[in-house]
């Protein structure tokens, strides 16, 4: 497209700045809070610093000085590793932001040029399509065919017609272009235009809570709880055993601090952010977090069959006119009558096209003619498309007074229009037939005839003569057969949903091995059909034809009732309602329309569908990640509490065998674990060929819960039996704490690797790629190692540097009581071999 074809410049670069320079960019901009002091306070407010600060305020009021500072340095490097683990969070956000920025285009120095919407200025020469957003405000100075939907402003959902001339000669931020095209002057960005003055209401509006989000916060709420019923019993039983205030409420923080799973919550913001943040990388973008846990449970994806399963690369390929009664290839037009319908068929398409159709029929038209009659015929009335099947009108006219009016659409809508004979029915419909079963893409058009300007209301009214069928060629993708395939293996259904006809859907999806091409309806069909009906056939049938917007939309609806979760795959602005209904809406990012894009929780950088299957992967691993994470955080959660309560509760010799500084230390230890080892987990192989997950209620199954809960009390045994041994053994509390914290410090490397999958060995997870692994276990045993044989440190720590035979015993019996689930899935492999 050039600029020329409207005749207008637009601003020049230093006429932008300059407009920059004095109105600002056009974004809304409205007090917020700073993101930074907002983790602060949520940091403040995490119940792990409360009660460090309330340990590190008892050891300095005690006179416990080193402990004191230790808590305090505690209370920092958790304070540092929350901020950083939100900052991670909020600069992926803010990419992803960033890349889901609408494009505009606008005319600048006489040219074309795609800019984002914040760079847009004042005095800018906006072009706005049909199944765009309307990114500033402003006055129309070019138009065709245009109408906008203002609901957003007004209300009203139906379309509203605007041109240069009339009263309606404005448009507003917000609003989306239902029909045609617009080039605007903007008057007004940001806050100055109509939609930001009343925006400042969203300034109010919170981000709702994803359902695992409510599930995650409810379970951390009631540790909570338990945490604070548990202190204040231990606090009072303590206190009136030992008349000691510091020393009882001491031993009551330490149980209160060992209960809390405060790294739940950071997990699951850092595996979702971050998460969204890789599937950006990957082209890829998440515009809402949601879809990130919804992504790995899709069992049905609805697809478009153009641009997506096509390469929308349409090229004129075949005409049949009637007058013959023959079939041509396109390259080979010679005969007048076959001109004739391409150059009619060039007047029924917009004079500045956009549809690749259209463009095909524009290109067809110049390489026919000797002379070209574009610049001798303005448009004097049109009819945009509309009707079931769809059809469109233009009417032109020359300065001589010449008219031409030509229609095109579906051969059913052209037929439908015009007189024709029963041979010429059948000659047609044999016609049809023999392209369509080829994979073409058919339109029908027609001319009328009419004296004077009192045009019918309906484009239907005018006395069309059919004059032949124009017939596209839409190669399928390259890489198509090979994602359907692997849907197929992931077990994820896949249905077609095209506004083409039946037979060319078939012939295409035939070429690509799509599963059920045999059986399809179309949109009529299946809109009469009873919602019993309704719900079986959307099982049934995988291929649907001729739809348009409230087909789709039952459809989607449908097969949620059938208790699917839908992806739908669409670019046109005929599938925003789909896009909006379906759990993941997914838009193409490159020929998408704005409204598709807007409408969708994920976009398609590159309009590639295998990206898909790449999100559904990525979604499956972020999943897979995350559990094994919280199950890991309960597994050894379950140990730390029983072995400081057990000895407490039940009097044994060294009822206190941990304090808040060792506590502290394993919840360190613990929390990079979860958060960058779990995180950085690629995904198992036979992640894509397993069934998508259920959707559940509930976060775990009572498989997967006891799973976490058997391995937790199995450590606890090995923790406390070596605490028994050392006593029996006639040790002193330093050697005996040394023991218990090294089971405790060995089972939770062990459980790292062994939890790296729950099917797999950990000799298979051990050749995973992740470099985080040996990273993290390494650092471990290094700080372990320096806590036994430095002495600064075991005397801090208040242990002592055991035997080699103690301490290979307190190794072992870590190992051990972790190992063992290696047999269980060992088991689990024998069953499916």
């Amino acid at each position: 497209m050039s600029a020329n074809n409207f005749n207008i410049k637009g601003l020049t670069d230093h006429q932008v700045f300059e407009s920059r320079k004095k109105h600002g960019k056009n974004q809304f901009d409205y007090k917020k809070e700073s993101g930074f002091f907002e983790a602060v306070k949520s940091v403040v407010k995490e119940p792990m610093v409360i009660l460090l600060l309330a340990t590190s305020v008892i050891y300095f009021i005690s006179g416990k000085m080193d402990d004191g500072i230790f808590m305090a340095f505690a209370i920092v490097l958790v304070a540092g590793i929350s901020l950083y683990q939100d900052s991670r969070s909020r600069n992926a956000l803010e990419k992803l932001k960033d890349l889901s920025q609408p494009v505009c285009k606008v005319i600048r120095n006489n040219e074309i040029l795609e800019v984002k919407s914040e760079e847009l200025v004042i005095g800018d020469s906006l072009i706005i399509e049909e199944g765009g957003a309307v990114a500033a405000d402003g006055v129309i100075v070019h138009s065709n065919d245009f109408s906008v939907n203002e609901s957003i402003l007004t209300g009203e959902s139906l379309a509203v017609s605007k041109d240069a001339t009339g009263n309606e000669n404005q448009v507003f931020t917000g609003t989306s272009v239902a029909s045609g095209l617009a080039v605007i002057t903007i008057t007004a960005i940001g806050n100055q235009t109509k939609l930001g003055k009343i925006g400042k209401s969203l300034e109010s509006i919170q981000e709702e809570k994803t359902p695992l989000e409510l599930q995650i916060n409810s379970f951390v709420k009631k540790m909570v709880i338990v945490g604070v019923i548990v202190f204040a019993i231990v606090w009072v039983i303590n206190y009136f055993q030992s008349h000691s205030f510091t020393n009882s409420l001491l031993k009551a923080l330490t149980l209160a601090m060992s209960i809390l799973p405060e790294e739940i919550p950071v997990a699951f913001t850092t595996f979702m952010a971050l998460g969204a943040w890789r599937l950006m990388k990957m082209g890829i973008i998440v515009k809402q977090m949601k879809t990130v846990e919804t992504l790995g449970s899709a069992t049905v994806i609805c697809t478009d069959k153009t641009g997506t399963l096509t390469e929308n690369r349409m090229s004129l390929a075949k005409i049949f006119t009637l007058d013959s009664g023959k079939i041509w290839n396109s390259e080979n037009i010679e005969n007048q009558d076959e001109k004739d319908l391409i150059r009619l068929a060039m007047w029924a398409s917009e004079p500045i096209p956009f549809d690749p159709m259209e463009i095909a029929l524009h290109k067809a038209y110049e390489n026919i003619v000797e002379s070209d009659e574009r610049g001798n015929f303005r448009l004097v009335h049109e009819y945009p498309l509309g009707g079931k099947p769809p059809m469109m009108t233009h009417v032109f006219e020359s300065s001589s007074g010449d008219r031409i009016i030509a229609a095109k659409g579906a051969p059913e809508a052209i037929i439908n229009v015009s007189d024709l004979k029963t041979d010429q029915k059948n000659q047609l419909e044999a016609a049809l037939t023999e392209l369509t079963k080829e994979g073409y893409r058919v339109l029908g058009v027609g001319e009328a005839k009419f004296e004077g300007n009192d045009f019918p209301k309906e484009q239907q009214d005018f006395p069309f003569a059919f004059k032949g069928i124009v017939a596209f060629y839409d190669p399928p993708k390259k890489n198509i057969a090979k994602v359907l395939e692997d849907f197929y293996t992931a077990k994820i259904a896949v249905k077609i949903i095209t506004g083409d006809n039946s037979t060319t859907t078939e012939a295409i999806a035939k070429q690509v091995g799509f599963r059920g091409y045999e059986k399809s309806i179309s949109g009529e069909e299946l809109i009469s059909l009873s919602e019993e009906a309704l719900q079986k056939t959307v099982n049934e049938v995988q291929v649907f034809t001729r739809m348009f917007p409230e087909a789709k939309l039952k459809i989607i609806n449908a097969l949620k009732k059938n208790n699917e979760i839908v992806a739908m795959v669409g670019d046109g602005v005929n599938d925003g309602p789909a896009l909006k209904a379906a759990h993941i809406g997914v838009a193409m990012g490159s020929k998408g329309t704005e409204i598709a894009k807007q409408a969708a929780s994920l976009i398609l950088k590159e309009d590639d569908l295998s990206k898909m299957v790449d999100a559904v992967a990525m979604g499956r691993k972020i999943y897979a990640n995350l559990k094994k994470a919280i199950q890991y955080i309960i597994s050894i959660h379950i140990p730390i509490i029983l072995t400081v309560f057990l000895p407490l509760a039940l009097g044994w010799l060294y009822p206190t065998i941990f304090s808040p500084v060792h506590i502290i230390f394993l919840e360190l230890v613990m929390g990079p674990t979860c958060s960058i080892i779990y995180e950085n987990e690629p995904i198992e192989k036979n992640s894509m060929s397993q069934k998508p997950r259920a959707m559940t209620s509930t976060f775990f199954n009572l498989r997967e819960l006891t799973t976490s809960i058997v391995q937790g009390l199995v450590i606890t045994a090995g923790t406390l039996l070596i605490y028994q041994y050392a006593v029996n053994q006639g040790l002193n509390e330093p050697l005996t704490r040394t023991l218990v914290f090294t089971v405790l410090i060995s089972a939770n490397v062990m459980l790292t690797l062994v939890n790296r999958s729950f099917y797999y060995s950990i000799f298979t997870t051990v050749r995973y790629k992740n470099k985080l692994v040996f990273l993290i276990v390494g650092i471990t045993i290094f700080i372990t190692t320096l806590l036994l044989y430095v002495k600064p440190f075991s005397r801090f720590f208040d242990f002592e540097t055991p035997s080699l035979t103690n301490l290979s015993l307190a190794v072992g019996t870590g190992i051990l009581s972790v190992i063992w689930y290696e047999g269980v899935k060992w088991r689990k492999r024998k069953k499916v071999e």
